[in-house]
């Protein structure tokens, strides 16, 4: 039998251990996770309006309740107070990381750090309920936003500032933020992007839908437009860019309506400072415009326009962290590993593997998660034979208890989602997540009591 510790219980690291199982029937996998909920960015990532992506929790739940594979919550790996990487790999035969990309890219210009300025994470975070999340009154005093970011995360959080109350209610949001939108007073929100849109990271989907939002008009520049090369000609485009260009060609030829709400996205301007207001906070966020290089990027052309907003969210892209213990590349963002097998100063670690974003960096949709942890697990069945020398020994969870450490299990999951439908009743809505650690916990461990 061989035992493997997936750490992360996302798509990726859900992949892992339903290729493990899949493959080899002696396999036994458990699956740790920093906090007591599975999922990863599924549950506090995916906008909760987008209720067909987060219905993927459901074939993840398949992967988890499977006889071979255990959730082990509420686990952390490394750092203070967490169970040492050295630690975990002596209690089983393999151990797999895939945490993923815990930290936001930073634009590195003055004022970033005002308040009002946030990453689009830390929002995102703060709407999905993740027990780290600050409230930090994002919408307070704001009558305009700026996104920085013209990917799928832009136009999710730009999405969620347009959205009515009445739209957002049935979704599992937690209160305090389903109160806190429907008393925003936000009616201007601009998603800016330092190249043209033949460039832009967003999916054609989600581009459509801010279209279909009720009250709401989406205005596009088309001398904005028009600076890019691929706008003027979009034959010789990929697919997926022509239809975003298809679909920006018609919002620009349509006139607004007076909407109370207004999107409006802006393209070719790069970010350079942002100004604060009388109070000290962000006020308005200065760009550069820019030009295409010839090269495929872009140059300042040294005119500037300062937009205002009381809001900045800054969407630009991922970044992983070191995890004490692993080494970590930080030019890429991710642990250096051949084919998913950890790689110490060049050379194999054995036992030691990675799959997903800490694995390739941030790139690509949620799908492309199988692939990577199909890689990952195929090195790591390779390795099989030599692994299985190392009995760990006997049952990892009995190890972890003794060290004091008591995982949140699959019978606490459910205990807390139980709690959350109780919780939306109590409100009158759907199901509504739990908001924090305490009240995460009590619930997961009413399920023992």
């Amino acid at each position: 039998m061989l035992r493997v510790a997936v750490v992360g219980s996302g798509p990726s690291g859900c992949y892992t251990a339903q290729c493990l199982v899949q493959q080899d029937s002696s396999v036994r996998v458990d699956v740790l996770d920093r906090l007591p909920c599975p999922y990863g960015l599924v549950r506090y990532g995916v906008a909760p309006d987008h209720e067909k992506i987060k219905s993927l929790q459901n074939t993840l739940r398949a992967v988890l309740e499977h006889e071979r594979v255990r959730f082990l919550g509420g686990v952390q790996v490394g750092g203070a107070g967490g169970l040492p990487a050295a630690r975990l790999r002596e209690l089983y035969h393999a151990v797999v990381y895939c945490v993923g990309a815990a930290t936001d890219r930073r634009l590195g210009i003055h004022g970033e750090d005002l308040p009002g300025s946030w990453s689009a994470t830390e929002f995102v975070s703060w709407y999905s309920a993740h027990p780290d999340a600050v409230d930090g009154a994002f919408l307070r005093d704001a009558r305009a936003a700026v996104v920085i970011g013209v990917g799928n995360v832009a136009v999710d959080v730009a999405r969620m500032l347009a959205r009515a109350a009445a739209d957002l209610s049935p979704t599992d949001l937690p209160q305090a933020a389903l109160d806190a939108l429907a008393a925003s007073r936000v009616t201007e929100i601009q998603m800016v992007g330092r190249r043209g849109p033949s460039q832009a990271r967003f999916t054609t989907k989600e581009l459509r839908e801010l279209g279909t939002l009720p009250d709401t008009d989406v205005v596009v520049d088309p001398q904005e437009l028009a600076l890019d090369p691929g706008y003027a000609d979009p034959s010789g485009l990929p697919a997926a860019q022509r239809r975003n260009v298809e679909v920006l060609r018609g919002w620009a030829g349509t006139p607004p309506t007076g909407a109370a709400r207004r999107i409006r996205l802006r393209f070719h301007l790069r970010p350079v400072e942002l100004l604060a207001d009388g109070g000290g906070r962000v006020g308005a966020v200065r760009f550069e415009r820019t030009a295409p290089d010839g090269r495929g990027g872009v140059s300042g052309t040294g005119r500037y326009e300062d937009v205002e907003a009381q809001l900045v969210l800054r969407s630009v892209g991922y970044r992983g962290v070191p995890l004490e213990g692993l080494p970590f590349d930080a030019a890429a963002g991710t642990v250096p590993n051949r084919e998913g097998r950890v790689l110490r100063d060049g050379v194999v670690s054995p036992g030691e593997y990675v799959a997903g974003w800490i694995k390739r960096g941030p790139t690509g949709v949620i799908g492309t998660n199988r692939p990577c942890a199909k890689e990952t697990v195929a090195s790591l069945l390779a390795d099989a034979a030599v692994l299985a020398r190392r009995p760990p020994p006997g049952d990892p969870l009995v190890r972890l208890r003794a060290a004091g450490i008591e995982p949140v299990p699959w019978a606490g999951w459910q205990a807390i989602e139980q709690a959350e439908a109780e919780l939306g009743v109590s409100l009158g809505r759907g199901t509504v997540k739990l908001p924090d650690w305490q009240s995460l916990l009590t619930a997961a461990r009413g399920a023992a009591s």
